[in-house]
């Protein structure tokens, strides 16, 4: 069977991997991030993870590479990671009392056959109404850094989420069973 290597360092991708108890090397990606606001959300995610997976697969042989890329929507918006403290409070503030979506673009490349597979995930969150104190004590938590929409909705923001319509995994970094069946199909 050949190795899957992960294509990213982030904490919450690993643990989601080795909670299914998926084994993997990771090797993450350095290639650089760059926003095409031409492209769709969709269209965007995929080209960012691929991005990932092809700059990675050229340093390994007989594997299969698996990339992502998480973005926050909100009103045509892209909501990364927050630049510093008024950025992280400006994010929660409009996301405030309003639904967004999380879009995950996933990658699987076989560095032996050249296969590629994609696929994108879209989970829509909904928050409550978040009063200034509550953005300010979360963004002194420290926990919006780092993160898409400077929120983790596996953390201390889950008290912020009144509806989740789709894959709560795919919230926290990669829809995991979108992953498998692409890793099944993938024949892995």
């Amino acid at each position: 069977m050949r190795k899957l290597i992960l294509a990213s360092n982030s904490p919450r991708r690993k643990d989601l991997l080795d909670q299914v108890q998926i084994d993997y090397t990771v090797d993450p990606s350095n290639s650089e991030e760059i926003i095409n606001e031409t492209l769709s959300p969709e269209d965007l995610v995929i080209d960012l993870a691929r991005g990932k997976a092809l700059e990675v697969a050229d340093r390994h042989r007989h594997s299969i590479v698996l990339a992502a890329d998480t973005m926050v929507i909100y009103d045509k918006h892209y909501l990364g990671k927050p630049k510093d403290t008024d950025d992280a409070e400006k994010m929660l503030h409009t996301l405030s009392g309003k639904t967004h979506r999380v879009i995950t673009g996933v990658v699987l490349f076989d560095t032996e056959t050249h296969r590629k597979l994609e696929a994108v995930e879209t989970t829509y969150v909904t928050f409550g109404f978040l009063s200034p104190e509550e953005i300010r004590w979360y963004v002194e938590s420290g926990e919006p850094f780092g993160k898409a929409g400077a929120y983790a909705i596996q953390g201390l923001a889950a008290r912020f989420v009144e509806r989740i319509e789709g894959c709560y995994n795919n919230v926290i970094g990669l829809p995991v069973y979108r992953v498998l069946d692409l890793l099944k199909e993938m024949n892995r």
